[in-house]
C-alpha cells in the first residue's frame, strides 16, 4: 500500500469515526428523559427558598399546594436570607482624571511656547509623546510615525471642538515629534 493509501484511509476512518461520535451526541441529547409529559409532576426551585410546588395531573385536575413556610422545625428546609444590596464605594470606579507627571507637564509647557495649545487635560497628547518615543525606540519610519501622530493630533482637535486642515495637522504633528524627541522621550 502506498504512502498516499495509507493517509486517505486513515484520514477516512478520522472522518467516519468523527460523524458516528457526533451522531451520537445528537440522538443523546435529543432523546433526554421523558420528563415532558402531561401526567408528570414536575417540581420548581428557587434560590430563595427550596420548596417544591406540584403542578396539576391531567387525571385529576387537583393542584398540590406549597408548604408554607415555618419556623425552620427539623426535616424542613429554611429560607436563605435575602441579600441586601451593598452601597458603592466612595471614588468608585476610581479617579476621573489621570495625572499628567512632571515629564509629561514639560511636553505640555514646551508645546504651548511653539504655539499648540492640547485638548482638555493634555492626556492625548502625552499619549501622543508615549507613541513616539516607543516608535522611534523600536526602529519605526519617519513616514509612519508622522502618519499616526497626524491623525492623533487631528483627533484631539476634534475631541477639543477645533477643526484642522490637513496641512495645519501635518504642521502640529512634525511641532509634536520634534518637542517630544527633545523634551519627553529620555
Amino acid at each position: 500500500m502506498s504512502h498516499f493509501s495509507r493517509t486517505r484511509s486513515a484520514l477516512a476512518r478520522t472522518v467516519a469515526v468523527s460523524a458516528l461520535a457526533l451522531a451520537a451526541g445528537g440522538l443523546l441529547v435529543a432523546c433526554g428523559d421523558d420528563d415532558s409529559s402531561a401526567t408528570g409532576n414536575p417540581t420548581t426551585t428557587s434560590a430563595a427558598a427550596s420548596t417544591t410546588t406540584k403542578a396539576p395531573t391531567a387525571k385529576t385536575g387537583d393542584t398540590a399546594k406549597a408548604p408554607a413556610p415555618s419556623s425552620g422545625g427539623a426535616g424542613e428546609v429554611a429560607s436563605e436570607p435575602v441579600e441586601q444590596q451593598q452601597s458603592v464605594p466612595s471614588g468608585f470606579p476610581g479617579p476621573t482624571a489621570v495625572p499628567i507627571d512632571s515629564r509629561g507637564q514639560g511636553f505640555l509647557d514646551a508645546l504651548k511656547k511653539e504655539g499648540i495649545t492640547p485638548a482638555s487635560d493634555g492626556l492625548i497628547a502625552v499619549s501622543t509623546a508615549d507613541y513616539i518615543c516607543a516608535a522611534k525606540e523600536q526602529g519605526s519610519s519617519n513616514e509612519e510615525i508622522s502618519t499616526f501622530v497626524t491623525a492623533a493630533v487631528g483627533s484631539e482637535a476634534t475631541a477639543a471642538g477645533q477643526e484642522l486642515s490637513p496641512e495645519q495637522a501635518g504642521k502640529n504633528a512634525a511641532v509634536y515629534i520634534r518637542v517630544a524627541q527633545a523634551e519627553y522621550c529620555r
